[in-house]
């Protein structure tokens, strides 16, 4: 089929389309995050990341790989902003005890505390975005799930 302009596309719509629409509303999450996030002189996935290893590092020392899968987040990516947050002070990299080859990964308590405050911005931010779909919040959260751990 073509759609406007000689597009050839499956949709007599732009609005049909769910990968079109999934990217503007995430554009619109993200920025609406970057605000969030600004005061603590934090981006998006310095939080991520720092969250996620404060979350991880309950359980002992962290490997950037394992920091990676968590996060979902792309290891050079995640080597680089590890690289940002250490030399920060809001994380300490190590050689790791049980695999020479890696860093052990942990939360500095400046880092934890800036993260403890950073989620209750985060958190409000998620409150307010979503507060639209009401009760179907959740069905979403399950739906987003299912995406996430479909893929490869």
């Amino acid at each position: 089929m073509t759609g406007r302009g000689g597009l050839r596309t499956a949709f007599t719509e732009a609005e049909e389309s769910t990968g079109l629409l999934l990217w503007q509303v995430t554009n619109r999450w993200q920025a609406a995050q970057r605000a969030a996030l600004q005061p603590f002189g934090l981006t998006h996935v310095q939080f991520v990341l720092a969250a996620a290893l404060t979350w991880l590092g309950a359980d002992g020392p962290v490997t950037q790989r394992q920091l990676a899968d968590f996060a979902g987040t792309d290891p050079m990516m995640t080597s680089q902003v590890v690289r940002v947050l250490d030399g920060r002070g809001l994380l300490d990299r190590a050689p790791h005890p049980d695999d020479g080859r890696a860093h052990a990964l942990t939360i500095t308590r400046r880092g934890r505390d800036l993260v403890n405050r950073a989620i209750v911005a985060v958190e409000a931010c998620d409150e307010s975005f979503f507060a639209p779909l009401g009760r179907s919040r959740a069905t979403l959260t399950r739906t987003l799930r299912t995406l996430e751990r479909g893929r490869s």
